[in-house]
């Protein structure tokens, strides 16, 4: 196993020093304009990941779509934002992306209390789970999430997130953290912040954290995460330990680069 992972981390270390395609410039620079703010270092680092990330996920198109180069680099550029500065085995859990060209309806059974369940279908934009080592996209709800960077949507990191969460093989709402302090800390904080989100929720009160993410803990670090790369200076200001968390986690400070400023909602 140590030879193996040696081996690895040397290819992983060779992809990333090898120059992208410029083509994959061109991309993130159309499609994913938080791309063109970035620190050109953070750029570089960016599109490292993306090779790594490119070589060893197996994209699927489905529904008739055709996977295209765009697709691809335009869904890694995303997923990659989120490994930015961490040592990462980007998305161990994590072997094929399915793309659908627009939302698709999952036909599954459902637990709905008891011993009861029921088959039916369910209409989505996108799909993960901690046993399936699949992600399942909308590849106009990428593109959306990619082109409005600041309204606090954006399903490839919500998706990408919830893949962080399976890495300490649960689906809780707490991804892989170095020290027993950080996991108190972050519980401390997250056990705070989402029974706020749920009172908020029942109370019909909005803010800048969706109240989807009071389903459960897996969905409300998904959620959070949208918002910390999406609304940062708004999470920042009224969840400053929520923020503090995930700047800790994520080793960022989306703040610095956010489109938020521009976005008419926060004029």
């Amino acid at each position: 196993m140590l030879v193996f992972d040696l081996f690895k981390s040397r290819r992983r270390a060779r992809l990333r020093e090898m120059p992208p395609p410029p083509r994959w410039r061109e991309i993130l620079e159309q499609n994913l304009p938080i791309f063109n703010r970035l620190p050109e270092e953070d750029q570089a680092e960016l599109l490292g990941h993306a090779k790594v990330f490119l070589s060893e996920k197996h994209f699927e198109g489905a529904g008739g779509l055709e996977l295209t180069d765009e697709i691809r680099i335009t869904i890694a550029g995303q997923a990659c934002l989120l490994l930015l500065h961490r040592d990462t085995d980007y998305y161990p859990e994590l072997t094929s992306i399915i793309v659908y060209p627009s939302g698709y309806t999952a036909h599954e059974d459902r637990h709905i209390g008891g011993g009861i369940w029921e088959e039916g279908g369910e209409d989505r934009l996108g799909h993960t789970g901690q046993r399936l080592s699949a992600l399942v996209l909308a590849w106009d709800a990428v593109r959306h999430g990619a082109e409005a960077p600041a309204d606090g949507q954006n399903l490839v990191l919500h998706e990408f997130a919830h893949q962080l969460d399976f890495e300490n093989q649960s689906s809780d709402g707490t991804p892989v953290l170095a020290t027993r302090g950080d996991h108190l800390a972050w519980a401390r904080v997250m056990s705070a912040e989402f029974n706020a989100l749920r009172n908020a929720s029942d109370a019909g009160e909005s803010g800048v954290i969706d109240d989807y993410g009071a389903t459960n803990p897996a969905e409300f670090f998904a959620v959070i995460t949208e918002a910390f790369f999406e609304r940062p200076r708004a999470l920042r200001k009224r969840h400053p330990a929520l923020y503090a968390q995930l700047q800790r986690f994520y080793r960022q400070d989306p703040s610095l680069y956010s489109a938020e400023a521009l976005a008419p909602s926060l004029h």
